[in-house]
């Protein structure tokens, strides 16, 4: 059974696999909203050794602020 489901920015068609999984975005529309959500990450290393972790965007310039190890606290 072939659906033909038309994506919701661009109106181009969406592929059987992506349309079975719920995506309701073509391939290079949804690249586009994956890197928009991507840009607002940030990761950083909240001591020298330690693992990474994600710190909202509003934390963020505190939080890099104070853990740059190159400045003492």
């Amino acid at each position: 059974m072939t659906r033909m489901l038309h994506c919701v920015d661009c109106g181009d068609f969406i592929e059987d696999g992506r349309s079975m999984l719920g995506y309701k975005h073509c391939l290079e529309c949804g690249e586009f909203y994956a890197a928009l959500e991507r840009g607002s990450w940030c990761v950083v290393q909240e001591y020298g050794k330690g693992g990474y972790q994600y710190v909202p965007q509003s934390a963020a310039f505190t939080t890099l602020r104070e853990t740059n190890q190159k400045n003492p606290r």
